[in-house]
């Protein structure tokens, strides 16, 4: 029975390190949907001290917005209960680019996409830089 119980553990810990690995920073902002439940959505921004968000249905309209800001990361749930059929988007925006990730919302569930449907880096991000040539 220990020597169950000790494997058991061990397996725990290689799927945590396992999940906790993948989450390899090659995303845009790092944004990782950590569960949807329902119409609920939960996500988290890692590595991003202060972003903005703002959540636009399909025709560009603004429906919600607000500036979000945490230590090591931004960890945020939302509920879409209220939100009719149809698909809208989550848009991130920090100092130096600005990404737009699709939500579906359907009488069952909504979904978060992992991957960005479209980003762009601000162009005065680079103005500090210097280029070396030769």
């Amino acid at each position: 029975m220990k020597k169950i119980a000790k494997i058991s553990l061990v397996a725990a810990l290689l799927f945590t390190g396992i999940s906790t690995y993948a989450i390899d920073g090659t995303s845009e902002f790092n944004l990782h949907v950590l569960k949807a439940n329902g119409k609920l959505i939960t996500f988290g921004l890692n590595q991003t001290q202060k972003a903005n968000l703002a959540i636009y249905d399909k025709e560009g309209t603004l429906i919600y917005s607000e500036t979000a800001s945490g230590k090591d990361g931004i960890l945020r749930t939302f509920s879409l209960e209220e939100f009719p059929e149809g698909t809208y988007f989550l848009e991130v925006e920090d100092n130096t680019k600005k990404a737009k990730y699709e939500i579906k919302v359907t009488d069952e569930a909504t979904v978060l996409s992992k991957d960005a449907v479209s980003s762009v880096y601000k162009s005065d991000f680079a103005k500090n830089t210097s280029v070396a040539t030769r």
